[in-house]
């Protein structure tokens, strides 16, 4: 299976709010699992089984430092490519020391083609800002480190 093939599996999991999925195809097996209780993440644990021949090994989401316990992360909800601005001749949505709420948009992270504007889901002070521009990320990767509001 490839990336693109993942991608929409996981796309078709959000759109219907599964939390859990499985599929065989031929000697390759994948499961996708959401985790509960996180704040809009998604985490993948994919499983996968290829034919002797092929040996496939799933690629573990960087390891990210432990966060100050009062800090609130701002995870990433998808794969994709993520961007700090609107376009690249544009200031970044946000930056260390900006305080932002709810609806603020933080991100935009680009999967499949399609633009997605990532909000926060949650109120605070930007303490760190743990991915650079054009960066690839993970399913839960932390994109930002908050102080509450």
């Amino acid at each position: 299976m490839d990336m693109k093939e993942i991608k929409r599996m996981v796309k078709l999991m959000v759109d219907n709010d599964l939390t859990e999925m499985n599929i065989v195809d031929g000697d390759q097996k994948i499961a996708l699992k959401r985790g509960p209780g996180q704040q809009g993440g998604i985490v993948m644990e994919p499983a996968v089984i290829a034919a002797p021949a092929q040996v496939a090994q799933a690629a573990a989401p960087a390891a990210a430092p432990e966060p100050e316990s009062n800090l609130i992360d701002v995870i990433s909800p998808m794969v994709g490519t993520f961007y700090t601005a609107p376009s690249p001749d544009s200031g970044p949505f946000v930056a260390v020391g900006d305080t932002i709420n709810d609806e603020t948009v933080v991100c935009i992270i680009e999967a499949m083609k399609v633009m997605n504007e990532i909000k926060a889901e949650c109120s605070g002070k930007i303490a760190e800002i743990c991915v650079t521009g054009a960066q690839p990320v993970e399913f839960g990767q932390v994109l930002f480190r908050l102080t509450p509001a």
